[in-house]
Parts: structure tokens; C-alpha cells; sequence
């Protein structure tokens, strides 16, 4: 179909697709040349070191289920694909189709190469030259996990997973750094954006919104090290996190009405703790019939609601021109009839965009903001407004803040890799110069098991009427907050 012609030829139906060299007489020994769209071929990593830690041994141990034979296979296998397809068809296929066909064409090298492989090991030679060729290489075994929140590459030697909270070494390895490099510009690529010398940090996500961040040479002494923070393929919902024990039955019942109702609300936390997790699992009880407008630095969210405008940030060009920023994403969209504004990470100056628009209609506004508790996120509020360079008194910016949000939501990342919602708390209002809030849960740590995961639970504080009673009775759901609230402060007892 999309083969070069020559003097043999093989295919279906006895039509030429493509030409296969002659068996090569020894492993090939240099780099393969291949397009750039093309990640280069990966070969096993040799590790001299005359031990290794604790952490790198079951690594070590299921690299050498594949011997050099299989990568000098896959080397040869390889080459005389690139040397018989043209890509530029290839790249006119549907992604399916472009896969069978390579797979047909290797199939077929294979065979009349006479080369000696199980049915298992054809099938992993055919699973991984599609992925170099079509995908992201080594990394779309770890992609197609869905058990793994966080992946880190350090260089090409040298990957690591989170599982459950925990962080290991995966087996995956690159072939060198220009072919980790070369994955990576094909990531950013795909949303617009650069990564070389020149411009060697970049922020991209990929087609599932999970998240993507890269800092290459001469940055990156080691070689290019990308973080990929992944997103599970189904969506988290609160009910969810209840099995999970993030939260109590009563605490999501809470949280389903402050998302009903139409309150502000922050959500703070470290990183890793789940923040915008969270914040998916709220916005999944706006009503359809808002509109709503997202602002991203990388689009994560991914809210259902039938009238939602998705908007992200830009970096400079290369002449360090066209940057379009955070703040200028939210001041735009007062201009845009929005009901509700979601900024997905709250950075900088633009909070003080966010505060304004809380205050004046858009109410049910949310965002995230790295911080370790909510007397610490207010604090954080107050410090980004003073980074925008804005001149007010103390006191007017408290005034502003406490007008503002209605409810902080604390998540943390415990050290046993649990993910917990820790407060729930409301801001009161102002006494004198000082914000007064007031914790409606808090999860309460009480111990560990022999296994050294923590035992805790989440308790009422006791407040029955909480600051945000006439919104939930504006909406109708007073009666489902109060028994929420008398069902958690019964079980505190």
C-alpha cells in the first residue's frame, strides 16, 4: 500500500507492499537513522554497577527476563521496517489502521527473515515497534496503567511509578536520551508547544488531560526528565472517594450541597494530595444549565456539564512573544457571561481577578491553591494579591478575601500514601483585622496499623447551623445538609 517498489517484494494478494534487505550478516551496530516523527528503537540498558539498592533490584530482575537477543532481533526487525515503509502514507492512516498494517509488514519480515521467536515474543515485538513508531514508545505500558498516578523520567536510564500512594522503579528504559527527547517533543507538539535549547521547560497534557511537564538539556544534566501525572481513564466521583475513605458518607453528602449551592470555594492541599481530583468530583453537581468557563495552565478538568468553555493559557514564541497569562484568562472571562469560573490552579495575581468575580455575581467560583492548611491558604491568598502588586491596606484585602470565599477544602497527601479530605471549613467573616473561620469536619489522625497505614476518622465539630445555612435553603437543601450534619456529629460521639 505504502511501500517502496524494488526487485522482491511481499504483501496480500500477491500486491508489492513493501521490500525487505536481505538478512543482515551482523547485528546492527550504529544508531537507527529514522524521520523525527519516529521514536528511535529501544535497546536494553547495561548496568555495570556492582550492586544495586533494595528499591532498583526488582527492576533489575525483570530486565533480565529479555535477553540481548530479543533487542538484537528487535533491532534488525526494526531497521528493515524503517528501510521498506514510507512513512508519509503512514501518516495519512487512521491510527488502527496504521497499526495493523505495520503489524502485517513485521508479521511478514519476521517469517521470511526465518526469524527464531515464541508466539509471545512475536507479539512483544510487534506490541513494542507500534509503539515506537506510532505512540510513545516505552512509555505507553505505563500510559495504559490505570493503577498509576504519577510517572517520573529521570534521563533514559532511570524511570519511577507511583502505585497506591507509594513511589518504584519501573523496568521501563529508553535507548538514550535522544530518544527520550524525541518522545517528549512529540508530546508537547500535539498541543502547540516546543521544547529544545532554547526553549527547554514546558508545561503540555496529553489527549486524556493528564498532565505534562518537561525540562530538557542543558537544564536537565542528566538528559530530559519528564513528570507525567496521569488521570484515571473513568472519572473519580465522590462515592468513590467514600470507598476509598477520603471521606465520610456524611462529609461527600456536605460536599455534594456546597457544590449545589452555589458557594466558593477553595480547594487547598499539597501536591500529589488530589486537589483537582477533587475539584472534578465537585463540579459534578453544577446544574446543566450553567455556563461555565474553565482556565488552565494545562487543561485537566473534565467537567460533563452540556454548556462548558475550556480555556488555557500560552507561553512566549520564540522570539518571547504571544504570551497569554493566567490573569488575562480570568479577566477575560468576566467579559464572557460566565455563571461560574473555574481556574484550575491558582498561581499568582490572578486570585485577586478570582476574589472580584466571587464577589460580584459569579458565585459558585472555585480554584486550588497549594497551601497545608486552611489558615495557611488565606494567608497564601493574601501574599499572591501582594505579588500583583496591588497597594491596598491589610485590612481591605482581608475584607475582600472574607467576602469572597465561602468554603475551604483541605486535602493532604498522609506519609503512608493515603489521600484524605482533612477539613472542611468555612470563613466566617471578619473580627478586627483577623479572618474568623470556623472547621465544619476534621479528619483526625489516630494511630497506624502493624502495616504502617494510619487510622484516623473524620469528626463533626459540632456546628449545626453552619455560615452557609440560607444558601443551602435558597436551593432547597437545608433538610439534607442538617441531617448530613446531625448524622456526622452522632457518629463523633
Amino acid at each position: 500500500m505504502f511501500g517502496r517498489r524494488g526487485n522482491e517484494g511481499f504483501g496480500k494478494g500477491g500486491g508489492s507492499v513493501v521490500d525487505v534487505a536481505p538478512p543482515p550478516t551482523a547485528p546492527v551496530q550504529q544508531p537507527i537513522p529514522s524521520p523525527s516523527p519516529v521514536p528511535v528503537l529501544q535497546e536494553p540498558i547495561r548496568d555495570n554497577q556492582p550492586s544495586r539498592t533494595p528499591l532498583q533490584q526488582p527492576a533489575a530482575r525483570r530486565r533480565a527476563a529479555r535477553s540481548d537477543d530479543y533487542y538484537t532481533t528487535k533491532s534488525q526487525v526494526f531497521s528493515a521496517l524503517i528501510d521498506t515503509i514510507d512513512l508519509s502514507q503512514l501518516a495519512k492512516l487512521e491510527i488502527e489502521s496504521a497499526r495493523e498494517e505495520i503489524r502485517d509488514i513485521v508479521n511478514d519480515i519476521i517469517s521470511i527473515k526465518n526469524y527464531a521467536m515464541s508466539i509471545s515474543e512475536q507479539e512483544e515485538l510487534l506490541d513494542d515497534i507500534c509503539n515506537d513508531v506510532l505512540g510513545y514508545g516505552p512509555l505507553e505500558p505505563l500510559l495504559a496503567r490505570d493503577d498509576i498516578a504519577d510517572i517520573m523520567v529521570n534521563g533514559a536510564g532511570q524511570t519511577f511509578i507511583e502505585v497506591n500512594g507509594k513511589i518504584e522503579e519501573s523496568e521501563i528504559r529508553f535507548r538514550d536520551n535522544a530518544q527520550l527527547l524525541s518522545i517528549c517533543q512529540r508530546i508537547v507538539s500535539q498541543v502547540g508547544r516546543r521544547v529544545d535549547e532554547s526553549s527547554p521547560i514546558c508545561d503540555a497534557r496529553l489527549p486524556d488531560g493528564s498532565r505534562v511537564n518537561v525540562i530538557a538539556p542543558p537544564l536537565a544534566i542528566d538528559g530530559a526528565a519528564l513528570t507525567i501525572r496521569k488521570f484515571k481513564k473513568d472519572k473519580l466521583t465522590l462515592d468513590q472517594l467514600v470507598r476509598f475513605g477520603a471521606i465520610t458518607p456524611e462529609g461527600a453528602t456536605i460536599l455534594q450541597v456546597i457544590g449545589r449551592v452555589r458557594c466558593n470555594v477553595i480547594i487547598s492541599g499539597g501536591t500529589g494530595s488530589g486537589k483537582t481530583t477533587l475539584l472534578n468530583c465537585l463540579t459534578a453537581y453544577i446544574d446543566g444549565t450553567e455556563r461555565v468557563i474553565t482556565c488552565e495552565d494545562s487543561a485537566e478538568l473534565q467537567l460533563q456539564q452540556p454548556h462548558v468553555v475550556r480555556l488555557e493559557t500560552r507561553p512566549p514564541n520564540i522570539e518571547g512573544e504571544g504570551e497569554i497569562t493566567m490573569r488575562e484568562l480570568v479577566k477575560n472571562c468576566l467579559r464572557m457571561r460566565p455563571e461560574r469560573i473555574i481556574v484550575g490552579e491558582v498561581r499568582g495575581p490572578e486570585v485577586f481577578d478570582l476574589l472580584q468575580a466571587m464577589n460580584t455575581g459569579h458565585d459558585g467560583s472555585m480554584g486550588t491553591i497549594h497551601s497545608n492548611s486552611p489558615r495557611e491558604c488565606l494567608n497564601r491568598i493574601e501574599s499572591m494579591i501582594a505579588m500583583g502588586g496591588f497597594t491596598l491596606p491589610a485590612k481591605t484585602v482581608r475584607e475582600i478575601i472574607a467576602g469572597s470565599v465561602d468554603i475551604i477544602i483541605q486535602a493532604a497527601r498522609l506519609r503512608d500514601g493515603s489521600r484524605r479530605i482533612t477539613h472542611i471549613t468555612e470563613v466566617v467573616g471578619m473580627e478586627g483585622d483577623v479572618i474568623i473561620t470556623q472547621d465544619l469536619i476534621r479528619y483526625e489522625i489516630e494511630g497506624e496499623d502493624v502495616n504502617g497505614k494510619l487510622i484516623g476518622r473524620h469528626k463533626s465539630t459540632g456546628i449545626g447551623k453552619p455560615h452557609f445555612w440560607d444558601k443551602a435553603r435558597y436551593f432547597g437543601e437545608d433538610k439534607r445538609l442538617a441531617a448530613a450534619l446531625d448524622e456526622m456529629e452522632n457518629k463523633s460521639r
